[in-house]
This record gives C-alpha cells, structure tokens and sequence, in this order.
C-alpha cells in the first residue's frame, strides 16, 4: 500500500473510532434520561416518549430548559448539566431511535 493510501485508511478508521467513541458517549449520557422517558426514549407513563423525533425539535426543546424559557418539573434542572454541544448530540441520539 502506498504512503497515501495508508493516510487515507488511517483519517478514515480513526474517523470511524472517534464516531463509535461519540455514540457511546451519547448511549451513556441517554441513559441517565432512561428513568423517567423510558428505554431508548419510550414511555410507557404519562412522561412523553422522545424516541424517533426530530433532532431540531429535541434540541430547541432541550436548550429552552436549559436557558429556563421552558419549564418543566425537572427537565430545567437536567438540562442545564450539559453543554449545548452535549445536548445536540443527545438530540441526535433520540433522534435516531426507533418508534
């Protein structure tokens, strides 16, 4: 394999770790969102599902808690415990669960 090749293989692999590395990151933080909107974002309560929304709409919703123009029993609180960047892929990740 030429030199450029394997910088071409190496960028891309690394590219693929580090978005392995991000959906984990994501899947952990999810987790803790588990209690009360169910596994994966799925209710079975009066707590609304967040599975298979738009990520715009998750993530308008997530930084109005956060910036206190929505309120909520305890989302605010939640909320304001990560970054706007945390929270987009977070957004993303509910995004792209199953109904």
């Amino acid at each position: 394999m030429t030199t450029d090749l394997r910088i071409v293989a190496l960028l891309l692999l690394g590219g693929a770790a580090h978005a392995q590395t991000t959906d984990f990151q994501a899947r952990a933080w999810a987790a803790s969102c588990a209690a009360c909107h169910g596994t994966a974002g799925k209710s079975n309560s009066a707590i609304p599902s967040i599975n298979a929304q738009d990520k715009q709409v998750l993530l308008t919703k997530l930084l109005a808690y956060k910036r206190d123009q929505l309120q909520a029993t305890v989302m605010h609180q939640h909320a304001k415990g990560y970054s706007d960047a945390e929270l987009e892929r977070l957004a993303d990740h509910f995004s792209r669960q199953p109904e």
